[in-house]
């Protein structure tokens, strides 16, 4: 004996897609100072967004500009705070970081931005979740212009468990080009 299933009750099961999607909506932050920078992402994550991409050079009107994007979905989001690093000095930047680390920040990206009066700087952005906490993590900073340094430091510092996270080329206060690679690792 076959069994014949109504057509209307499969069909009334299918739900598009398209109302499944999650409304984002975002902001563009764009200044010429790190400072302001910093400032605009903490009100802006206060208003619910959160970081989600930066850059630094050159735009059509604005000359040398810091510009993030950050985003809010209709999900309530936990509250973000963010703290922006810039310095030409790359000893300076590890210890920054692993000073921003402790309280509680974590890295999230980097960029290079020719500052008005500090010439070419590595930014780096740091996050914090106010409600939850962070793991705490360590940093290391490893810079160098050449790539064969590169190679044998990233190989001595994944042995003990450092992982890249985020890679910039600039100049640095020596005036040559040199790689920057962030690099970390839980706390141990």
């Amino acid at each position: 004996m076959r069994r014949i299933l109504p057509i209307g009750l499969a069909a009334s099961v299918i739900v598009p897609s398209v109302a499944l999607a999650q409304r984002v909506d975002y902001r563009v932050l764009a200044t010429s100072k790190t400072s302001t920078m910093e400032k605009e992402l903490n009100a802006a994550a206060e208003a619910g967004f959160r970081f989600q991409a930066v850059m630094g050079g050159d735009t059509a009107i604005g000359g040398s500009e810091v510009v993030a994007v950050v985003s809010r979905g209709a999900e309530p989001m936990g509250r973000f705070a963010y703290k922006l690093l810039a310095t030409s000095k790359t000893s300076t930047m590890e210890k920054e970081l692993q000073q921003a680390a402790d309280a509680g920040f974590e890295y999230r990206a980097q960029t290079v931005f020719k500052s008005t009066f500090g010439g070419e700087e590595v930014v780096c952005i740091l996050e914090r979740d106010k409600e939850t906490g962070a793991e705490r993590s360590q940093y290391k900073l490893i810079a160098t212009s050449r790539t064969s340094t590169l190679q044998k430091e990233l190989l001595e510092a994944g042995s003990i468990g450092y992982q890249v996270v985020g890679m910039t080329v600039g100049k640095t206060a020596m005036g040559g080009n040199e790689v920057v690679a962030i690099l970390r690792r839980p706390r141990t």
